[in-house]
């Protein structure tokens, strides 16, 4: 079930005043005129989790700002196998420029927010705007980045400094209240314990006895088995490989 609200207005849009993407996405190199412009042909929605937003070779006509929640990136093979190979959060860009086809299957990994837009209207403002350009690149080298850190998790560390690794990406991207001097940190798997298998390279049961090592080594708590507190991010780093 998708809910949809258009967001245009004659001044500086209301929503785009407290938006994450405003502040700290791409739209934040946007002037009020811009904004404007951008809103016009703009649609916040609301989707389920394991709703579809991109597919694979799908044509790509429109891009979108995740508001909250994640989205869960994966790759396909020929025979129907699938591979995590990213998760986006609030206020990460949905999309990649100037691509007439999507390479990636997208997907909300738990109930998420998306800013919705068409294509030619960004890709019009990128040619008109040097800023907004410059921030779609410097988001896309951040992207490189963490896909090269996260390369040496998968290939170099253990299983523990896996879950670790992994635990400690989620809280600081999915707790708004975990900033550079957070020492602690409360959350949801956004991921099943297959999916985080899958996103880590390991078995369903490696994840299990680790996640349950941690716990009983007093570096997270757990209820539901999917709420998530972390009294100490300095431990869950230290134990991550950091």
């Amino acid at each position: 079930m998708t809910v949809r609200q258009d967001i245009h207005s004659s001044g500086i849009p209301v929503l785009c005043q407290s938006c994450e993407a405003r502040h700290r996405g791409v739209c934040g190199a946007l002037d009020p005129h811009q904004l404007v412009e951008l809103a016009k042909t703009s649609s916040r929605h609301s989707v389920e989790p394991g709703s579809e937003l991109i597919g694979d070779a799908e044509t790509v006509d429109s891009y979108s700002n995740v508001l909250s929640g994640v989205v869960k990136l994966t790759k396909s093979l020929s025979d129907g196998r699938q591979q995590i190979v990213g998760l986006q959060f609030a206020p990460d860009f949905l999309g990649r420029p100037f691509k007439v086809e999507s390479e990636i299957n997208a997907e909300a990994a738990t109930a998420a927010s998306l800013c919705s837009f068409p294509k030619t209207a960004i890709e019009r403002m990128m040619k008109e705007s040097p800023e907004l350009e410059h921030r779609m690149l410097k988001q896309t080298l951040n992207e490189l980045d963490e896909a090269r850190d996260w390369m040496v998790t998968l290939g170099r560390k253990s299983a523990s400094e896996k879950v670790a690794s992994f635990l400690l990406m989620i809280a600081r991207n999915i707790d708004p209240t975990v900033g550079p001097t957070a020492r602690s940190a409360t959350f949801d798997l956004p991921l099943t314990r297959a999916d985080i298998a899958d996103f880590l390279g390991l078995t369903i049961e490696t994840v299990s006895r680790q996640l349950t090592r941690l716990r009983t080594d007093g570096v997270i708590r757990i209820e539901n088995n999917r709420r998530v507190m972390v009294d100490s991010l300095s431990r869950l780093e230290q134990r991550s490989g950091a």
